[in-house]
């Protein structure tokens, strides 16, 4: 692998191109990122905008945050040129997630030439589980 990783990922990454609004929205930030192991860790910033009428973060999106989790660890082990678009997802959620940052863990269970079976998981600073969710994207042809 050269030392300049490219494509859409990678540019944003390293700063060549904004984030995606969702992202942004959600707080989004890489922690560590193992794209032959397809694994990554990110954080999000849960703010009171996220919140519903019991005080914790409304659950579409944990959801999102998962998506964004489990996404780029798509993405990365596919080389960060390629995307993955979201078939189905299915979350569980565990406990409340809070105002404060939340972490997400997500990783490449499968893949086939067009299909990837992925997993994630959020927890909160504590290292309490709040949500867990398993996807099934689609590989996006090369543009």
């Amino acid at each position: 692998m050269s030392d300049k990783r490219t494509g859409p990922f990678w540019d944003m990454i390293e700063g060549r191109i904004p984030a995606p609004a969702a992202a942004q929205l959600l707080g989004w930030k890489l922690l560590d990122v193992d794209p032959e192991a397809g694994k990554i860790r990110v954080q999000f910033g849960g703010t009171e905008q996220f919140l519903n009428p019991a005080g914790t973060i409304q659950g579409g999106l944990l959801s999102a945050m998962l998506d964004d989790t489990m996404g780029p660890a798509a993405v990365a082990f596919l080389g960060g040129s390629r995307l993955v678009q979201t078939l189905e997802l299915k979350v569980n959620f565990i406990r409340p997630g809070k105002v404060g940052l939340i972490f997400g863990e997500g990783r490449v269970l499968h893949h086939g030439r067009n299909i990837m079976f992925l997993e994630g998981t959020l927890k909160n600073p504590d290292a309490e589980i709040i949500a867990t969710g398993t996807a099934t994207a689609r590989i996006l042809p090369v543009a």
